[in-house]
């Protein structure tokens, strides 16, 4: 199982922005799609982003044009850049992992508070 650790999190003004960082223990040229979930309290977790092996992105609609998903392969490294946040976007954040096989992997996550 991939070991992950997110961070980054925090509390931000809205209209603020926040990176988000996931360190993966393995190498993720190994990891099929690596994703950003989030989960605000008394709501299921949704997908937030995802970043496909090859390359190719998918985000929710709630946040197209304003959070972007990268990979660092050096680093072992996925990040979420969050800009324009909103007090909706409060949430716990976490970072996860698929890799081919389809064993999948969750970190602890992270807190980000967008409040004024």
């Amino acid at each position: 199982q991939v070991q992950l650790v997110e961070s980054g999190g925090g509390l931000v003004q809205p209209g603020g922005s926040l990176r988000l960082s996931c360190a993966a223990s393995e190498n993720i040229n190994s990891i099929a799609v690596m994703g950003w979930y989030r989960q605000a309290p008394g709501k299921q977790r949704e997908l937030v982003a995802v970043i496909i092996s090859d390359g190719n992105t998918n985000y929710a609609d709630s946040v197209k044009g304003r959070f972007t998903i990268s990979r660092d392969n050096a680093k072992n490294t996925v990040y979420l850049q969050m800009n324009s946040l909103k007090p909706e976007d409060t949430a716990d954040y976490y970072c996860n992992a698929i890799k081919l096989g389809g064993l999948s992997s969750w970190g602890q996550g992270t807190q980000v508070t967008v409040s004024s």
